[in-house]
């Protein structure tokens, strides 16, 4: 299989869309004749048209409403927002629109929309460039969630996503766009932000929504993480000689408890890590329904490693990172209580 890294297999999973659907559209600021900020639609409307692979204006409201109009009318868009910061002029369409679509009709329409944004921190863009805002959107009934770890998945997830008769928000760890990455001229490279391309069929696959799966098996710890910490999280493990169990969940809402629940009963223990704010944060649900899964299974309270409830830094972005140094400490401390 060809080794992609997971700008290539976006780009590589959009093609294969608007190839094999002609009810896709893909579009959103600068998605169109330029490719993306990122690259991530680079080549696509050169090969499929303006009709299909189009910019729009500076409008995330407008983007996601008339996304929203033609997904009600049998199309299958794919709508990017640039940056995750700004999915919230959207914020509206979102809640109030397009998750309650199905519910609203009894069923008589859905929305098949995708909406794929870069997401999270890492490449020092700062607090305008590099925010987390998943548990905004896992609380709202109606929305899927997915977060992708590595390029294989993202491109099966995506197509997955456009093929789901509901909407599906995409958040990709831009951390993982390129691959290796320090963050900082100044220091050596980071030892886990070594991302080598991974292997990446051809055609259509498909990575099904709502599966998470164990990256490492263990019987020590069970780490629960999605994104760019899942590569955080297996660095650790490595450098700290830890027989932990790492689950990838791929997918927020719904989230796969089934998994995470005969993990944590086998070993007993558990840290749950994320980027965004520790506080309201996506994995205080995780450590919720942990509780009630396998209380009498824990032998420890279970550990967050977070992003601190603070505007994300530019300056000291490593300090407010969750990266190995704190997964490691959390990891001793739950080993030893």
């Amino acid at each position: 299989m060809p080794a992609k890294n997971m700008i290539q297999a976006i780009n590589d999973g959009l093609d294969v869309l608007l190839d094999t659907h002609d009810d896709v559209l893909v579009f959103g600021e600068d998605a169109g004749y330029f490719g993306g900020v990122f690259g991530c639609s680079q080549g696509l409307q050169k090969k499929h048209g303006l009709d299909r692979v189009f910019d729009t204006p500076i409008n995330e409201g407008a983007i996601v409403a008339a996304a929203i109009g033609m997904a009600t009318n049998g199309m299958r868009p794919i709508a990017e927002i640039q940056f995750a910061d700004y999915i919230f002029p959207a914020f509206d369409q979102i809640v109030s629109e397009l998750s309650r679509i199905r519910y609203r009709s009894a069923g008589q329409f859905t929305t098949p929309l995708t909406i794929r944004t870069p997401w999270g921190g890492g490449i020092r863009g700062g607090q305008t460039h590099s925010m987390s805002p998943e548990a905004f959107f896992t609380h709202i009934p109606g929305i899927k969630v997915v977060v992708p770890s590595n390029p294989y998945d993202a491109k099966g997830l995506l197509i997955a996503a456009a093929e789901c008769d509901d909407p599906v928000i995409i958040f990709e760890p831009k951390r993982l766009y390129n691959g290796p990455f320090d963050g900082d001229p100044n220091k050596p490279a980071l030892s886990w932000a070594k991302h080598p391309k991974g292997e990446v069929p051809d055609g259509r696959y498909t990575v099904p929504l709502g599966e998470a799966e164990v990256v490492r098996e263990g019987s020590e710890i069970t780490i629960v993480t999605y994104g760019t910490l899942v590569h955080v999280a297996l660095n650790t493990a490595e450098q700290e000689g830890v027989d932990a169990e790492i689950i990838d969940l791929k997918t927020l809402a719904p989230y796969d408890i089934d998994t995470i629940a005969a993990s944590v009963n086998k070993t007993g223990r558990c840290v749950v890590t994320h980027e965004a704010p520790r506080t309201s944060g996506f994995g205080a649900e995780l450590i919720a329904q942990i509780q009630e899964e396998c209380f009498y299974a824990l032998e420890a309270p279970i550990a967050r490693v977070t992003g601190w409830d603070t505007p994300y830094p530019h300056a000291h972005e490593w300090s407010y990172f969750p990266g190995p140094e704190r997964t490691a400490r959390a990891i001793k401390r739950v080993l030893e209580a």
